[in-house]
């Protein structure tokens, strides 16, 4: 399916965006790792060209507009084309609400969703020319209040709400749009505190026994890429947090405190 498609992926030098681009690997795409530690990236690199693929390293700070844009110039200066984007870095400003400053919520939206939304579009004219894919990686917490990442569920509805507007922009274009909301899945997104530094010591808050593996995660996140879905609600517990946020969200709120 990916055979020398090239596929960019922000957020690639660990968890869901690195699990991703193994996948692509397995099926010889040809891989722009981007992110902004260039160590990480580089292991991440030589495991895909062990696994078949092939790829280069394009730095980026999706919080800087004109890295975004850079990055993209460089895959098309490499390559001439762009077959798949996917808009995965993103991270979380933790806290209650009546605790987080101004400068958190700039960061979080400066990331999650202005971050994203300017990844989308600097692909998106490439994506024309390929009729290609691009994803967008939201969460579950999108559909359901959750307390002290209140920052972090508005930037993911945000993201479904980008991600819905894409579709119908799009339309004719034979580009797909797919927002992917993640349930719980290991990562190192609870490790990197409010300024961005991270913390490889940091303990998960996150329930185990409602962990999914990144590798089964990243596997079914590219089956929904690849079938050009609208919208991909995963885990199991995912999927019902979500349908109860949208059809029933007192049990939804009363669910989450009692996980809480």
């Amino acid at each position: 399916m990916f055979n020398n498609k090239v596929i960019w992926i922000t957020g690639a030098s660990s968890g869901l965006g690195k699990f991703m681009a193994y996948e692509f690997a397995k099926q010889k795409g040809i891989l722009a790792l981007s992110a902004r530690r260039v160590g990480e990236l580089e292991e991440v690199l030589k495991e895909v060209k062990k696994l078949g693929g092939e790829g280069i390293i394009v730095p980026c700070d999706i919080l800087e507009e004109h890295q975004i844009e850079s990055a993209v110039l460089e895959i098309i200066k490499q390559y001439g084309r762009l077959d798949v984007a996917i808009a995965n870095a993103g991270f979380g400003i933790y806290g209650k609400l009546e605790k987080l400053t101004a400068k958190d919520w700039r960061r979080q939206m400066d990331g999650n969703v202005t971050g994203l939304a300017l990844t989308a579009k600097f692909a998106i004219p490439h994506l024309k020319n390929s009729k290609g894919r691009l994803a967008l990686i939201g969460s579950v917490a999108a559909y359901l209040p959750n307390p002290n990442t209140g920052a972090y569920g508005a930037s993911k509805a945000a993201v479904r709400s980008i991600g819905q507007t894409l579709q119908l922009e799009l339309k004719g274009t034979g580009v797909s749009c797919t927002v992917i909301h993640p349930g719980f899945v290991d990562s190192d997104i609870t490790r990197v505190d409010n300024d961005g530094i991270f913390h490889p010591e940091g303990k998960d808050p996150r329930p185990k026994n409602l962990m999914w593996p990144t590798d089964k995660a990243a596997k079914v996140m590219v089956k929904a890429i690849v079938k050009r879905k609208k919208s991909f609600v995963f885990t199991g517990h995912g999927r019902i947090l979500a349908f109860l946020g949208q059809h029933f969200p007192g049990v939804g709120r009363w669910l989450i405190g009692k996980l809480g």
